[in-house]
């Protein structure tokens, strides 16, 4: 592979100075190669060039024509790396400009990655819409709640209009129902005047089935390895190299030309890689030469299920570079301490002093047996600081891949929820919330797909049911494919300023603006950190400090008020916080002052916070 120029694009169409369309494909077994213009008519032949790849420098494409590429007299196919596909998967490509935007954000600076509060969402159904444009009208609201991030599921074009995004097949190309590319750089735009930065999420361990042609193009997969979604994409078999350009490619675009902050890497384990130099260390390398380059910082979020501490060590020390990384097992820990099902992958965690343990050391799983596995899992994390590791009480994962997409709102209690919320925003990792829960919305978030092929959808729908079957004994996953299940998955913005759901909102609010303000907080230092926990009451104590500020957390996930004993040598602790007070609709609050040496009375299923200086 040759090296990759950081400042432009090569891979498919692309503009130079001149105005003139630059063509590269990569098609190492392919005889002849043409680009067809469809609406003209008109055939371009490319020449053949080293590598496997096929150029041409023409006037004669401009921008919005549509094309396909024809390899050998036969095969008509959209560009693997095409920009825009507005008639879908299998239409035509449409020639964009990648220059064709006038962006106001220049004196944009990304927010410290320790600093980043987070908010996933779903652009089809964040609004009744669905669309880049209705998202742009509801960042006020986000604005208000506190978040300084947001973080948007996967936008590549996928089939029909209903997907999570990780069946996308044209890692280039900006879903055609949501807005195309010009929607998505508009709300990165706004998103930076009003101070938030932009989280995308990018599928770089697989593609989808429906609308997939890459293999036509060249061996973009292997069979030397499986996952579960089938054979793995080719980051380490014969012809790997610009398998590799392609993606790092691609992640250089939406840093470069659409102005993302940091990208979310699903499901890095999943990425079979074996080369001398893992695919990404190669990757965080090139983003590390276009940060120098720009200026602008960029960052890199991994998705792991490992606890494999490579994947969030410097690259100096022979690590993987991820600048943080979705920590799944503190969300494990807090939903079986709040009463959560221990079947399935829960069935490891033992609830409250696992909790205790995330809260420590991040992995629950450093080193030790685990049952689910039958075998000793993880290595220890303890000198990984806090912004290596990103938490949540919920995500799109962890609700959606429930066979019935209950979110927290549906399975435990309104005092439980508030309980939950706080014990993720008082950690010291970078907290995460997903869409709706600021507000204990009720909707259900379901897996749901449109595809086009009658046998791919029975497929989905058998294996919906057979990969949560160790959650649920009984009853029957709602239908993928049927446009009822998306639409029960939209957030109901009505509700935002009814009862209790306007209650929840404000403690939302308020629990940020503390985060925010409170050093002993907002500081991700793990060394200054102690957490207790009781089995019997089903309480625990975190304390956190910075310099002279000390916060004190007093946790009762029970559903009995429980009384803690405090032996802190006499200090005086104000109040910042009570989880339980009636005007967050709770059953009655504690004391505005205790004294170090006290008892304290805590209410069921109840958080307080308190802060004292030394």
């Amino acid at each position: 592979m040759n090296q990759i120029d950081v400042n432009r694009r090569s891979v498919g169409i692309n503009f130079n100075s001149k105005g003139e369309a630059e063509i590269m494909l990569w098609a190492p077994f392919t005889e002849r190669a043409e680009l067809a213009l469809t609406e003209d008519q008109i055939r371009l032949p490319l020449k053949k060039a080293e590598f496997g790849y096929w150029k041409l420098t023409t006037d004669k494409i401009k921008p919005h024509n549509r094309y396909k590429f024809i390899l050998d007299g036969e095969k008509e196919l959209p560009d693997p790396a095409s920009l825009s596909q507005p008639d879908g998967v299998h239409g035509a490509s449409e020639v964009i400009d990648l220059k064709d935007f006038v962006w106001t954000d220049d004196l944009w600076v990304n927010i410290p990655l320790n600093r980043y509060l987070i908010y996933e969402l779903h652009t089809g159904t964040f609004t009744s819409e669905g669309t880049f444009s209705a998202l742009e009208k509801k960042l006020d609201h986000l604005k208000n709640l506190g978040i300084n991030a947001i973080e948007i599921m996967p936008v590549a074009q996928f089939p029909g209009v209903r997907n999570w995004g990780y069946d996308g097949v044209f890692p280039f190309a900006v879903q055609n129902s949501y807005g195309g590319m010009n929607g998505l750089k508009s709300i990165v735009n706004s998103c930076h005047k009003k101070g938030l930065a932009v989280i995308l999420d990018v599928v770089y361990n697989h593609l989808g089935p429906e609308g997939n042609y890459l293999n036509e193009f060249g061996p973009y997969f292997t069979d030397k390895y499986k996952t579960p979604w089938g054979e793995a994409i080719n980051y380490d078999d014969a012809w790997c190299d610009d398998v590799r350009r392609f993606f790092i490619e691609n992640a250089l675009m939406w840093f470069r030309d659409f102005h993302i902050d940091a990208l979310r890497l699903d499901a890095v384990h999943a990425i079979k890689d074996f080369s001398p130099k893992h695919i990404l260390s190669e990757l965080k390398q090139y983003v590390n030469l276009l940060v120098k380059n720009t200026g602008r910082k960029h960052y890199l979020i991994a998705e792991s299920d490992l606890n494999d501490r490579r994947f969030i060590e410097p690259l100096e020390i022979n690590g993987y570079g991820m600048d943080s990384q979705w920590i799944d097992e503190f969300h494990h820990a807090l939903r079986v301490t709040s009463g959560g099902e221990r079947n399935g992958y829960y069935s490891d965690f033992k609830g409250i002093s696992h909790l205790a343990k995330a809260y420590h050391d991040a992995y629950v799983y450093d080193g030790i047996y685990s049952e689910h596995r039958h075998k000793t899992f993880g290595t220890n994390a303890a000198d990984s600081p806090g912004e290596k590791f990103i938490v949540f009480s919920q995500n799109h994962d962890q609700v959606g891949n429930r066979m019935l997409g209950e979110r927290s709102s549906q399975l435990v209690s309104f005092e439980m929820q508030k309980l939950m919320a706080a014990a993720v925003l008082v950690s010291p990792f970078i907290p995460l919330l997903f869409m709706g829960e600021e507000w204990s919305e009720p909707n259900p978030f379901l897996y749901f797909v449109s595809h086009t092929d009658p046998g791919l959808i029975e497929a989905v729908r058998k294996g919906r049911k057979a990969e949560f079957s160790e959650f649920h004994t009984q009853g029957e996953a709602p239908d993928p494919q049927a446009q009822e299940t998306f639409l029960k998955s939209k957030l109901q913005w009505n509700l935002v300023n009814t009862e209790i759901h306007e209650t929840m909102y404000r403690y939302y609010q308020t629990l940020i603006s503390i985060r925010k303000k409170e050093p002993a907080i907002y500081e991700l230092n793990r060394k200054q950190i102690n957490c207790e926990h009781d089995e019997k009451t089903q309480t625990l104590i975190l304390r956190r400090w910075h310099e002279n500020q000390h916060i004190l957390c007093l946790m009762n996930f029970s559903k009995t008020r429980q009384e803690l004993n405090l032996t802190n040598g006499g200090n005086e602790w104000n109040k910042l916080l009570d989880s339980a007070d009636p005007k967050w609709q709770g059953p009655g609050e504690a004391p505005e002052l205790i004294l170090g040496n006290s008892t304290v009375n805590i209410q069921p299923e109840s958080m307080l916070i308190y802060k004292s200086y030394a």
